[in-house]
């Protein structure tokens, strides 16, 4: 896999700003409140300076018309030197329709903070292609914006990550778990959501250690973007470690078969050392999407490739950030993961 360059770590202080690139609720006059309970956490719990793009609160009718305008935020944003970071408001569906919008020089000369997840999976295969590392994390609507308080080993992974430019090492698994649902009703703001006990990280298959550069998101949005111009190439997953999950849609396990076979026939699972997957949402589908995939693995002769399951990132809380292109480790032996370089300078 290519080297992708990586973003300067954000500092107290720093400006930030919210996009939003599929869905517009953000801006929607029912979830103002919840955004501006993300904004001030973010700028509470970490100390940044929020800013929103001339079209983040434009709101849902607005937004899904006007792509360009989307486009146009994002590339603001990463052109604008005092801007040090850009946090997605939320997912969507329908980000690809940035495409034409987007120029990559401009993202390749300004490589800064980018994080999101689900749909923001293309967005982050925007900044793959223009050869920087961007972060698989949490948005504002769901983690930061998380009822009561947000969830101490959310924050202490976004602190690890994002603020400190060194090695985030061997992640434990969160001791805890909720994908619980609770309409984003104001009058629900003070209510916790129901956790409970993570049974931590499953190896479905694999031994020893293996260590690779991390591709992937969202596995249907990831899968989606087949035969566009911003799927990696297939050299690209040389050396990787995939790393998927499944979204609220909970997509059935004949659907990720299909899916993986493709990856098989294409020779994508020759070239990968290793995969891990995020927790399906609610569980579902836990057991099949497990045989899924070992199913899928035996077809193609690589029974050996290193897979961890049930890990703490994507459409699950509490999660993780993962850098893309940052070196990874999988420890079958001891069923732990690493991340071995930092994702900022």
């Amino acid at each position: 896999m290519k080297i992708l360059k990586k973003p300067k770590k954000l500092n107290i202080g720093d400006k930030v700003a919210l996009v939003s690139l599929s869905w517009g609720g953000a801006g929607d006059d029912n979830l103002l409140w919840r955004y501006k309970q993300g904004k001030d956490r973010l700028e509470q719990v970490f100390g940044l300076d929020v800013v929103e793009m001339n079209h983040t609160l434009a709101g849902t009718e607005y937004i899904y018309k006007h792509p360009e305008k989307r486009a146009e935020d994002l590339m603001n944003a990463f052109k604008d030197d005092s801007i040090k970071g850009i946090i997605a408001c939320i997912g969507g569906i329908d980000s690809i329709r940035m495409l034409p919008y987007i120029d990559f020089d401009v993202i390749s000369n300004n490589p800064k903070v980018f994080m999101g997840y689900s749909d923001t999976t293309t967005s982050h295969l925007f900044c793959f292609k223009a050869g920087i590392s961007s972060i698989y994390g949490p948005t504002l609507l769901v983690d930061f914006a998380e009822n009561v308080s947000m969830n101490p080993y959310t924050v202490d992974h976004l602190e690890k990550t994002l603020f400190k430019a060194e090695p985030v090492g061997e992640i434990e698994p969160a001791p805890e778990w909720t994908s619980q649902y609770l309409a984003w009703d104001e009058k629900n703001k003070l209510i916790q959501r129901k956790f409970q006990a993570n049974k931590g990280y499953e190896l479905l298959q694999g031994k020893g250690i293996a260590r690779g550069r991390l591709l992937g998101g969202c596995f249907e949005v990831f899968d989606s973007l087949r035969g566009t111009q911003v799927f990696p190439e297939l050299e690209d997953f040389d050396d990787a470690i995939l790393f998927f999950e499944t979204s609220e849609e909970k997509p059935p396990a004949w659907l990720i078969e299909c899916s993986l076979r493709i990856y098989g026939i294409n020779g994508i699972l020759d070239r990968i050392k290793g995969m891990i997957w995020g927790k399906p949402q609610d569980e579902a589908y836990y057991e099949e999407y497990k045989e899924t995939i070992k199913k899928v693995m035996k077809e193609f002769g690589r029974e050996d490739l290193p897979i961890l399951y049930n890990m703490n990132f994507g459409h699950t809380e509490p999660k993780i950030c993962l850098p893309y292109g940052a070196l990874a480790e999988i420890n079958c032996d001891k069923r732990s993961f690493s991340l071995l370089e930092a994702a900022v300078l």
